[in-house]
């Protein structure tokens, strides 16, 4: 049997007083399996004045016998599907509940969920105390006495703080449980609450050291290691290298947010027995990052970059196939050579660039792009403000006409379009529009773009005749959709309307819009309005 994942909703459990009987919140599993409802309704909680919690206790009995009819493995499918702290709680409910949580085969354990719920901002000392606290005694009661447990532990998900004594506990159960042959695999996120402009070179330093500390304290970390998180670090004094690559064996996700190893530095990668697949940095100070050599990795994601030019370099990267790269540009950002970036790389698929309302970084191409593009299926070009032209695009599908998909969204937030704002923050008052002209080249291939997408679509000539140059040149095309932002913000939301107004939403704005992109085009396509249901 086998759960029904878009029905599925968070279990959330809360244990009231003995005399107000073990309480179970927000429960509603809803067609779990082969389509059958379960719980027709979620269980009701009532707040009184104080904390306490009413509870109808005959509902309580009549759900307890129905979740009594599941089989081990489907409550523990249940289960796995809730973090750690959750799952832990439901051992109140009943005898039948009480070792559930022992047996699972994947285990989270995230200071995270042992904060306050809700958690003021920022986040204050004590509470990161607290919750490393109750976070000990967690692991402690899963992990002590590896050798008597009977289930063996695939993945072990362990997110902590490096504050405290706390992981001189944590490590040795960790440990134990590795060598032992309890726990097979190890994701490990060290993380900081500290806002990367507030952290000063001494202070990455002091979070290296701790980083260091944990593993040379217990080196069987590195055995299993598979995913690793670190946040606020800088290895100037640490070998990086070493670190990541020689000593973690097993690595094939590594996420770095606002380390480096010093202002302004070069971080090479050449690891040839390494295992990495994903690689994700964030906010950092590098200069570039060199990855000579990582024949395993796939995806690599570079999220703000501070330094003022091209960031990356490639050489010998035969498995990448995904690329994200994501930057509001500064006036001091120099425009840089995609070609000259992708150069080394042979594979790519799926290409993002993020420009996040901000000018292009990126310097006019079109048949340099060519070899790069060989590959390439699925193009993501993001954060286009919405005054900008869109024809400029089309010099990247004529250098790619193996595009399947091609994804475009628009920057309209009227909320950080404060002049003064953009001045003091390095943005100064203007856009620079791009300069990028329509193509001089014409690819001698048909285009195999099927799919065109614009997301936060507004009926504006920009957008619309960008829509029509596509239609008439993809005559492979078979939908184009043309949607709203799934992620609306609140803060435009509160504004008036939108600088480019609204996306059509009723029938009759929508078949004029579909009237002004087909009229005089040969493109047999399909419009839709995914929002809407509208077509």
């Amino acid at each position: 049997m086998t759960l029904d994942n878009t029905n599925m909703h968070t279990l959330s459990w809360r244990c009231a007083s003995n005399k107000e009987h073990r309480l179970l919140g927000y429960w509603q599993i809803g067609q779990i399996i082969h389509g059958v409802k379960l719980f027709a309704q979620p269980l009701q909680l009532y707040h009184n004045s104080g904390s306490n919690l009413g509870f109808l206790s005959t509902a309580r009995t009549k759900h307890e016998d129905r979740l009594s009819m599941l089989t081990d493995d489907i409550l523990l499918s249940i289960l796995g599907r809730v973090d750690t702290a959750t799952a832990t709680r439901t051992s109140v409910l009943s005898k039948r509940w009480r070792d559930l949580p022992w047996l699972l085969p994947v285990l989270n354990l995230r200071v995270w969920n042992f904060l306050p719920h809700p958690c003021p901002e920022p986040i204050a000392a004590h509470h990161m105390d607290q919750a490393m606290s109750r976070l000990t005694k967690a692991t402690r009661s899963f992990l002590a006495d590896p050798n008597s447990k009977s289930t063996i532990i695939k993945r072990l998900s362990l997110q902590l703080y490096v504050t405290g004594d706390y992981t001189r506990e944590i490590g040795p159960l960790a440990r134990d449980a590795i060598d032992c042959g309890v726990v097979k695999k190890l994701c490990l996120a060290i993380v900081d609450e500290k806002d990367p402009r507030d952290c000063e070179h001494e202070y990455m330093l002091q979070q290296a050291l701790a980083v260091d500390g944990f593993f040379t304290a217990y080196p069987s970390v590195f055995q299993c290691l598979t995913k690793l998180r670190l946040y606020n670090v800088r290895f100037a004094e640490w070998d990086m290298q070493h670190l990541l690559f020689d000593s973690c064996k097993q690595l094939n996700q590594l996420s770095l947010s606002h380390c480096d190893v010093g202002d302004s530095s070069v971080w090479q990668i050449n690891a040839p027995d390494s295992k990495l697949r994903i690689l994700e940095v964030r906010m950092s100070c590098l200069k570039r990052i060199e990855v000579l050599c990582l024949p395993k990795l796939k995806h690599l994601r570079w999220d703000e970059w501070f330094c003022f030019e091209a960031p990356l370099r490639f050489g010998s990267v035969p498995s990448l196939k995904g690329l994200g790269l994501i930057c509001g540009a500064t006036i001091d950002h120099q425009e840089f050579s995609l070609s000259q970036v992708l150069h080394g790389t042979r594979n790519i698929h799926a290409l993002t660039l993020d420009f996040e309302g901000e000018r292009l970084w990126i310097q006019p191409e079109g048949k340099q792009l060519c070899h790069a593009f060989k590959q390439l299926r699925k193009l993501s070009i993001c954060g286009i403000f919405v005054d900008f032209d869109l024809l400029w695009t089309i010099n990247l599908l004529e250098a790619a006409p193996s595009i399947e998909i091609f994804s475009v969204r628009i920057w309209d937030h009227a909320c950080q379009d404060d002049e003064q704002l953009r001045t003091r923050t390095g943005y100064k008052a203007q856009r620079t529009k791009p300069s990028w002209s329509m193509p001089k080249f014409t690819s001698s291939e048909t285009w195999q773009l099927r799919e065109l997408e614009i997301v936060r679509f507004r009926p504006q000539e920009l957008q619309i005749s960008f829509l029509r140059s596509v239609m008439e040149r993809a005559s492979n095309l078979k939908m184009v959709l043309l949607k709203e932002d799934k992620e609306p913000c609140d803060a435009c939301d509160s504004m008036n309307t939108p600088r480019g107004g609204f996306c059509p939403a009723d029938k009759g704005e929508q078949e004029a819009i579909v009237k002004q992109l087909t009229d005089g085009v040969g493109s047999s396509a399909r419009i839709i309005f995914p929002n809407s249901g509208g077509s």
